[in-house]
């Protein structure tokens, strides 16, 4: 099957070579580049990457923007990863063999047996615990993660038809794919220690903002 990776990066110049150097050369890799004002897209298109611009900053936007680029030359398995070096392409396997066996729509990295230790602070951890307990409520599908890590068939992708342009992407997708009765797959993953600072929850306002589109993006898309 042909693999795109869609990578959404905003200044991430430090992490994002060594993230295309990790992965797999017969990838197609797509960097969704969300208005970096330092040198992540000419790093990426030196490493051979399609760059996408998406200026207008969030990061549901840069992964449409992404995936729009796509509809030209559809593959048959989106990959979403973030460009801060924080998952591990060794476990790409692991998400792309449910999709190519028939087993499953949509595959998502589960973070919360393998973290490194450090590699996700305390708000991110309750914030997930959270978002996952509220999605079981409105969905009846128990989630253990929302980690950025995923893959999912085209096919899956054109159904969820996504809209939310920032941070209430991921609550939107697991969401919509509980309700459309996708065949759902969680595995465990890595996730390192990221190189530079996040920018949700490397900092209280970003986080703070972040928790509150996250519970708004709940009851947003509970139908």
């Amino acid at each position: 099957m042909r693999v795109a990776v869609l990578i959404p990066v905003l200044n991430e110049e430090l992490a994002l070579p060594r993230v295309l150097a990790e992965l797999p050369a017969a990838l197609r890799v797509v960097v969704c580049d969300n208005g970096s004002t330092d040198a992540s897209a000419a790093l990426a298109r030196a490493a051979g990457a399609e760059v996408v611009p998406w200026p207008k900053r969030g990061y549901g936007g840069a992964v449409q923007a992404g995936l729009r680029h796509l509809r030209a030359d559809p593959p048959d398995i989106v990959v979403i990863m973030d460009g801060d070096h924080s998952a591990d392409p060794e476990d790409l396997p692991a998400l792309l063999g449910p999709i190519e066996r028939g087993e499953a729509d949509m595959v998502l990295g589960d973070r919360t047996e393998r973290a490194a230790s450090g590699s996700m602070p305390p708000q991110q951890v309750w914030g997930n615990v959270l978002a996952t307990a509220l999605i079981r409520a409105q969905t009846g599908h128990r989630y253990r993660d929302m980690g950025p890590f995923r893959a999912l068939s085209w096919t899956a992708f054109q159904a969820l038809a996504l809209v939310d342009p920032n941070y209430g992407w991921n609550v939107e997708m697991q969401m919509k794919a509980a309700r459309l009765g996708l065949r759902i797959r969680e595995v465990p993953v890595a996730n390192r220690e990221r190189i530079g600072k996040s920018k949700v929850s490397g900092s209280v306002r970003g986080a703070t903002r972040a928790g509150a589109k996250i519970l708004w993006s709940v009851w947003r898309y509970r139908r």
